[in-house]
């Protein structure tokens, strides 16, 4: 015999929708992303006999660990409807400068260290303040960056490769303590911090809050320019953590490192679920994005595809996320 009592039925499927609508709307996961991800693995898969060994699978988290960090900074900025082109760059610059103190200077680990993630925070904070105080475009702000960081880390190495960094510096780049590799773990760590910031956190609802409409925030009390000025000076801290495991991991402060890196982590924050535009974000979701961004590079490297068809291959799927982003933005709008 069949209930016939109305708070039975469609019990069961209400309560999924809105655990799926609780956990889309918290987490801004988009699922959509954690299909394209299990389709390409997938289709490397097949493609290549060697996608799936355990070696390979070791690299694409060490490639995603530092693409991965550059898109949680990548993240908050977007997310607070800002723009930071100069990532790659300071990421660059940051790792320069820590091995220039570590072997030019012969400073202790913990020193440069800290002097490598610093340099990215400062160059955040000097983004910021124009940003905020002298009222320039956050495009051509970041743009500008882009270039001196990269100018300044050729004329800190004179142009040429840091070799021979300490061996306590180097184990956070290629140490495995119980066979986990040491950036993929600084990485899952920064992202819960990161995550619970954005998502727990009055500091993460007004960055929201910023990016989705910033008169309303400004109404509200929020200090839009100290909260961008925070949210620029984490961003260069992220990039020169980015920096740190990039150095470390190849034991040497190399002057051209990240370039293009800040395409490939906003369309990874972009693909896990972050507006363009501000207004939304997603640790979570970038780290899918991330996976996303490390796998498509991974395999295209296996397949032996040239370098300039990966970037444009990255350059496409950029413009692809973001279509779909705005596509789904407009659906809503109509519901």
């Amino acid at each position: 015999m069949t209930s016939t009592d109305p708070t039975q039925q469609g019990a069961a499927p209400n309560l999924w929708m809105r655990t799926h609508s609780v956990l889309i709307e918290r987490l801004h996961i988009r699922l959509e992303s954690l299909v394209v991800l299990l389709v390409l693995a997938t289709t490397m898969a097949i493609l290549s006999p060697y996608f799936l060994s355990v070696s390979n699978f070791m690299n694409i988290l060490l490639a995603t660990s530092t693409i991965g960090v550059l898109a949680i900074a990548a993240t908050y900025v977007l997310s607070s409807g800002g723009l930071d082109l100069s990532l790659g760059s300071v990421m660059g610059l940051s790792g320069v400068v820590g091995a220039a103190v570590a072997v030019k200077l012969g400073a202790p680990t913990p020193v440069a260290v800290v002097a490598t993630i610093a340099a990215g925070a400062a160059a955040g904070l000097v983004n910021g303040l124009v940003i905020t105080r002298a009222f320039v475009p956050a495009f051509i702000v970041t743009l500008g960056m882009l270039g001196i960081a990269r100018g300044l880390a050729l004329v800190i190495s004179d142009g040429r490769v840091i070799y021979g960094l300490p061996k306590a510096m180097v184990y956070l780049g290629q140490g495995r303590p119980m066979g986990i590799p040491m950036p993929v773990i600084i990485f899952l760590g920064t992202a819960v911090v990161m995550h619970i910031l954005l998502a727990y956190t009055r500091f993460g609802r007004h960055t929201l809050a910023i990016g989705d409409n910033e008169n309303a925030a400004r109404t509200a009390g929020i200090n839009i320019e100290r909260h961008r000025l925070i949210i620029y000076t984490l961003s260069g801290a992220l990039s020169g953590l980015a920096g740190l495991l990039f150095a470390t991991r190849i034991n040497s402060g190399d002057p051209t490192a990240g370039l293009t890196y800040e395409l490939t982590a906003i369309t990874a924050a972009i693909i896990g679920g972050t507006n363009l535009f501000g207004g939304r974000g997603s640790i979570l979701g970038t780290m899918i994005g991330a996976l996303i961004m490390g796998v498509l590079q991974n395999g295209l490297n296996l397949l032996a595809v040239q370098s300039y068809y990966q970037q444009m291959a990255i350059g496409a799927v950029l413009v692809l996320a973001v279509f779909i982003d705005q596509w789904q933005v407009r659906k809503e709008s109509r519901v």
